[in-house]
């Protein structure tokens, strides 16, 4: 793995893990065992570097999608949930929860960023749960992108107050959501 490389996996753990004004660069230079010059030379702002994360999330994402494309409505739905779980390891949230609470915080380049890795998300979960509510396997009574926006606070909220409860009730939140979906 590149130097580049490195530094944003490290830095998207520790945002998703401390949040993104707990870590610094000097953070990764010691984890990495560098110099702070050697992360400049790839981002020469933390900025930068935010964005470069986000965008690997939205790369995730694209490959999410292509991987899941031909499966039907409610694997998809098992698998999306799947993500937000796995992305829990180690006592991190989703890059999604650990960048809104600052979003006021960032410019304009990362929060365009962040914009556009939440409205992907958003239309892919609206156009799954529009392709379940008309094959008949799922059931919610409102439109399909207030309920896409209602299962993302709910995720986002669940891992956020899974820190501080108990993991479990992360798992909980998610088995409801998509329970309350099929019944």
């Amino acid at each position: 793995m590149q130097t580049r490389d490195k530094i944003i996996q490290i830095g998207d753990e520790l945002i998703r893990k401390i949040g993104y004004n707990a870590f610094s660069f000097s953070d990764i230079s010691k984890i990495l065992q560098i110099k702070n010059a050697s992360i400049h030379y790839h981002f020469p702002t933390k900025s930068m570097l935010v964005i470069s994360i986000i965008q690997k999330h939205l790369y995730l994402l694209e490959r999410f999608k292509k991987t899941v494309s031909d499966r039907t409505a409610t694997d998809k739905m098992i698998q999306f949930l799947a993500v937000y779980a796995m992305g829990r390891s180690n006592s991190k949230i989703s890059i999604l929860g650990a960048l809104a609470n600052d979003y006021y915080t960032f410019d304009t380049p990362i929060q365009n960023e962040l914009k556009l890795l939440m409205e992907n998300t958003l239309n892919w979960l609206t156009e799954t749960l529009k392709e379940g509510k008309t094959d008949g396997s799922f059931h919610y009574p409102m439109d399909h992108r207030t309920k896409a926006t209602m299962i993302i606070t709910n995720l986002l909220g669940a891992e956020k107050l899974a820190r501080i409860t108990f993991s479990h009730d992360f798992q909980e939140i998610k088995e409801t959501i998509l329970s309350e979906l099929i019944k």
